[in-house]
């Protein structure tokens, strides 16, 4: 009977673990955003914001276009947020904003 419940009771446990482990990732929302990148200048520009953007920890994807001056940035918000971005590109020498509301993958548009 020991044996049994001692059984029972490392499956409860690792369960418990497994669980815990996997919650974390179920929050994770993957977001993309525009931002306002005004201080874009010159072709080159744009190179920058984007070696600067793709540093952060969490960005998957940056789009940056000088004819638009902005820069669409898709990224993990639970390993980043739009203020990180937003620190990022300022650090870099150009200053940017939101320039609309987080859009979740696959949410309709």
């Amino acid at each position: 009977m020991k044996t049994l419940v001692s059984a029972q009771a490392k499956k409860l446990i690792l369960a418990s673990i497994l669980a815990f482990a996997f919650t974390n990732a179920a929050f994770a929302a993957v977001r993309t955003v525009t931002l306002s990148v005004p201080g874009m200048y010159c072709a080159v520009c744009p190179i920058t914001v984007k070696k600067a953007l793709e540093k952060v920890p969490g960005v998957s994807k940056t789009i940056v276009s000088f004819e638009k001056k902005e820069a669409i940035v898709t990224f993990d918000d639970t390993k980043t947020s739009v203020k990180a971005l937003e620190d990022a590109t300022f650090e870099a020498g150009y200053e940017s904003r939101l320039k609309q509301a987080p859009v979740k993958e696959g949410a309709a548009k």
